[in-house]
């Protein structure tokens, strides 16, 4: 076995893929990031290629190693007994601390100098990362020394992914009605579509999608919602009165539905930048959807004993303190509302948040600039790494 390097930086990135899309979306478009703007041999290690298949068609899944956009992608598991201190890069980073080889990190205690070894960890808007960010954590019996390093919504956390065209490109897209129109078109929006409130609706099986359906066919704005297959299938089906296939749609009083493909993380960022409001899920498309400077929802991964609320309002008292009808849409949507949840009124919190969208709009262009001050994720993950050699941390 051999990892790809070069003389100036390797990096392996192993991701093991819990929340479908993800974990895996993150991973990807940070591989990326790395060789494209930074010219680092990246080494992706993927324990689901199918999952990753659905968001990066050219993925696959019956190779145990393969090259797309200059990324080396392995296939990830059973692998643990055959690293050798050849393999090991100079960086190495755990995805949300998945368990990397046993035999890797032997390697990695043998090799001089010492490979930089990264923890990622998941993205939260609480309080106590900014204490955490960047701490050591020196393994027990070997000579090697593990940091942690958090994405986040201030300076005093490790940003999030941005890329360093992305926002000239979405400006562009956004400025040019036609592209935007032409992009949405081949996905079945007619043109008297184009001019309703465009919704991307992307969720948990979970989600209360029949109520919110029930409120947009009632109410008095046409909307145009835009739908994955595969995402909300039986709220979906019941609509459509039928199998929820790609490219079925319906139209029931004021909303008008389209089933989608899954399609490619660029085209996925063009449908936030063409709608009006997101709806968003996870780690991946949460970020995307903010750097897109539309308003969103965010459905919160779940968790154990509700421990997703805690997060879920984290980051509402960040990016929504003002925005009260904001807050209380998402706190519905994620079961999170301190009311019963048969006595909540859909269509009168619809409403509610639907007059508020000037204030939004402006809201959700502010803080994408707020996240764009703070730097991208992966240059200050980078010059993290440049602070640990120079400080000769990794002899």
């Amino acid at each position: 076995m051999h990892l790809e390097k070069d003389t100036t930086k390797s990096l392996a990135l192993f991701c093991k893929v819990v929340d479908n899309y993800g974990d895996i979306g993150i991973c990807w478009r940070f591989a990326r990031q790395l060789q494209q703007e930074h010219g680092i041999v990246v080494s992706l290690w993927v324990d689901d290629l199918v999952s990753f298949q659905r968001i990066c068609p050219q993925v696959a899944i019956d190779l145990e190693q393969q090259v797309i956009a200059e990324v080396l992608v392995r296939h990830w598991r059973d692998q643990d007994g055959r690293f050798t201190v050849a393999d090991v890069p100079d960086i190495v980073i755990e995805f949300f601390a998945c368990d990397i080889p046993l035999g890797l990190i032997s390697a990695m205690a043998e090799r001089t100098p010492r490979p930089v070894w990264l923890n990622l960890e998941g993205l939260t808007a609480e309080e106590w990362v900014e204490g955490c960010h960047t701490l050591s954590s020196p393994h027990p019996r070997l000579a090697l020394t593990k940091y942690f390093f958090f994405p986040g919504f201030t300076a005093k956390t490790g940003g999030v992914l941005l890329e360093s065209g992305l926002q000239q490109e979405r400006q562009q897209f956004q400025s040019d009605p036609v592209a935007m129109h032409a992009f949405l078109a081949q996905f079945g929006v007619t043109a008297a579509q184009m001019e309703s409130f465009k919704i991307a609706l992307f969720c948990y099986p979970q989600a209360p999608v029949a109520a919110l359906f029930e409120a947009w066919q009632t109410g008095n704005r046409p909307i145009t919602c835009l739908v994955p297959q595969g995402v909300a299938v039986a709220a979906v089906q019941a609509f459509l009165g039928g199998e929820a296939s790609v490219g079925a749609s319906a139209t029931r009083g004021a909303l008008s539905l389209h089933v989608l493909p899954f399609i490619p993380q660029t085209d996925y960022d063009k449908l936030l930048w063409a709608c009006d409001l997101n709806f968003v899920r996870g780690e991946d498309s949460f970020v995307r959807a903010q750097l897109a400077a539309k308003p969103f929802i965010w459905h919160i991964y779940p968790q154990d004993e509700n421990l997703h609320h805690i997060k879920l309002r984290a980051f509402l008292g960040r990016y929504a303190l003002d925005a009260e009808h904001l807050c209380a849409l998402s706190l519905a949507w994620n079961a999170a509302s301190t009311a019963d949840a048969s006595t909540l009124e859909w269509s009168d919190l619809w409403q509610q948040f639907l007059d508020d969208m000037p204030k939004m709009n402006v809201m959700a262009l502010n803080w994408q600039r707020q996240l764009a001050a703070n730097g991208d994720m992966t240059s200050n993950l980078l010059d993290f790494v440049d602070t640990l050699k120079l400080a000769g941390a990794q002899k």
